[in-house]
């Protein structure tokens, strides 16, 4: 439509260009001189005018540039989306941005937030732990089930009932906490249906409460449209979560589903996928498969844990685990505290051939996970950060069992690089107090056996490893069966994918029952006989 000379033309275009970068604060400083200056001509006052019109406007669009605020507004206009919001911890972040927006009258049942600990405990129960996945469970039943005992009736035809709650430590003012939270949703996709459920647990990173608070609201709204909206694509969810926001300000190292529309969903392939979008460094998983927090399984407890690729795990990985374990529990800082062992695999060590192979995940997580242990999935190519990470959640003794071939990539000065201080600063961070590397043997090319006390060292390095050495940081490891160490991973992958069952030898009995059991690594027992034939 034309607009008559005088009226102020928008082109939103235009209009961008116009109020974009270094533009806004002269325009609010122009508006404030023009309408308020105590002498002001007509034309200064027009302009006054104009430019204040154009700085609320700006305003106005800069709200749903956030593709948080675009989704709270577009839920806010669902009319079948309507629930309940309990909070506690943060503020009430995620409600505040439906209020924000506009409408939300037609999406918010309720919302709460129970800081007090009594009261928290008089409305959910009691709990030992305020902040932790058996609290946000407890929110989610209560909340859900109130909305539609007082709800269902008269408007359960209709509506898609939900409950959002969240449970968090934010940032304090006194000391630097760490700052986590779970947080999660129990929806019905149609009315009346049996809910569905989604769970995460964040970790904030921002260092001002303030921002800390403002990202969580952000996750909340991208996990509400996503439970929605994004469902039927897991993946797209994953990536959805953290809109408006960067890995540098959440992080999230635990998803789960579960509920009828989420029946054939694998968990652990979601938890994967966190890792593999960079919403996380690691995820755990429990010998059972379920996802699991790392503070819920190893906080301030003694920890033991290989690297490798366990393709399958041979005699070698699980004679280097056993020694270790025997060495690590004689300890005297160790006491009578049985370590957490973990064994951790690398994404390096998941992607070999460029790609993610999801069936071999799968494959290697079930068969440690059947031998009843805890699975790391990492991004934490140096062993450095790895350190740092498991030091989140316990200040206990920490044993590295590996084998000599990776104490050369461990003193090897290309891989820090990166860092201002070099080997000595990797080094450093590696070594804490508590650490300590229990070193395998190998045999070179000529036969000979090396171990923790012959492994040649750079000149300019030997007298830094004397000293780890000597004061048992780096420790040679004993009593290890030295016929297992001519098998190789890779050759007893080969001989399982080809039928030879001579495999069968080098891998523990436990392993290789696990394998033709449930046919890992493309064993078959028709490849088998056929082998056996041709021989």
């Amino acid at each position: 439509m034309a607009e008559k000379k005088g009226d102020l033309a928008i082109n939103f275009p235009a209009y961008r260009r116009l109020c974009s970068h270094r533009l806004l604060k002269p325009v609010k400083f122009l508006t404030q001189t023009a309408i308020f200056s105590p002498v002001r001509s007509k034309s200064d006052r027009l302009l006054g005018r104009r430019l204040f019109f154009h700085y609320k406007l700006r305003n106005m669009i800069n709200q749903f540039e956030m593709k948080a605020n675009k989704k709270a507004f577009e839920i806010n206009m669902r009319k079948p989306i309507y629930g309940t919001f309990a909070e506690i911890g943060a503020g009430q972040e995620v409600a505040r941005r439906f209020f924000h927006v506009g409408g939300a009258a037609g999406t918010i049942a309720k919302t709460i937030s129970a800081y007090d600990m009594t009261f928290s405990d008089a409305i959910y129960g009691k709990s030992s732990r305020f902040v932790s996945r058996q609290r946000l469970g407890e929110m989610l039943d209560h909340e859900y089930r109130l909305l539609i005992e007082r709800l269902d009736v008269k408007a359960g035809s209709e509506k898609t009932f939900f409950a959002f709650a969240d449970t968090v430590a934010a940032r304090s003012y006194k000391t630097k906490n760490e700052s986590h939270g779970w947080m999660g949703i129990r929806f019905q996709s149609t009315p009346r249906s049996q809910p569905n459920e989604i769970i995460l647990h964040v970790r904030m990173l921002d260092d001002e409460n303030l921002s800390q608070q403002e990202a969580l609201g952000v996750v909340g709204v991208n996990l509400i449209y996503g439970a929605y909206f994004l469902r039927r694509d897991p993946k797209a969810f994953v990536a959805s979560l953290l809109d408006d926001l960067d890995a540098t300000r959440i992080e999230i190292d635990v998803i789960r589903f579960s509920g009828p529309d989420f029946a054939c969903l694998d968990n652990r392939i979601m938890c994967l996928e966190l890792v593999t979008q960079g919403l996380a460094q690691a995820v755990l998983f429990r010998g059972d498969g379920e996802v699991i927090q790392a503070a819920d399984a190893f906080y301030r407890k003694p920890l033991l844990v290989e690297r490798g690729s366990f393709r399958p795990l041979t005699n070698v990985a699980n004679d280097m685990l056993e020694c270790g374990r025997t060495m690590f529990q004689v300890e005297e800082d160790l006491g009578d505290e049985q370590p957490e062992i973990l064994l951790e695999i690398t994404m390096k060590h998941l992607m070999r051939s460029g790609q993610l192979d999801l069936q071999d995940f799968l494959d290697r997580v079930d068969m440690l996970g059947a031998l009843g242990r805890t699975v790391l999935i990492s991004n934490y190519g140096e062993y450095y950060r790895l350190i740092h990470y498991l030091r989140r959640y316990t200040d206990r003794p920490i044993g590295l069992p590996l084998g000599v071939p990776t104490l050369e990539g461990i003193f090897d000065e290309k891989y820090y690089a990166n860092l201002d201080g070099g080997i000595l600063e990797g080094l450093g961070r590696l070594f804490k107090k508590g650490v300590r590397l229990y070193i395998y043997p190998t045999t070179n090319e000529k036969g000979h056996i090396l171990n923790a006390s012959s492994f040649p060292v750079e000149p300019s390095l030997r007298a830094l490893y004397s000293y780890l050495l000597e004061n048992r940081y780096i420790v040679p490891m004993a009593g290890c069966k030295l016929d297992y160490l001519g098998i190789i991973a890779a050759d007893v992958l080969r001989d399982i994918e080809s039928g030879n069952h001579l495999w069968e030898t080098k891998v523990p009995p436990q392993v290789a029952e696990i394998i033709k059991s449930r046919k890992f690594f493309g064993w078959t027992e028709a490849g088998e006989k056929a082998e056996t034939l041709k021989r």
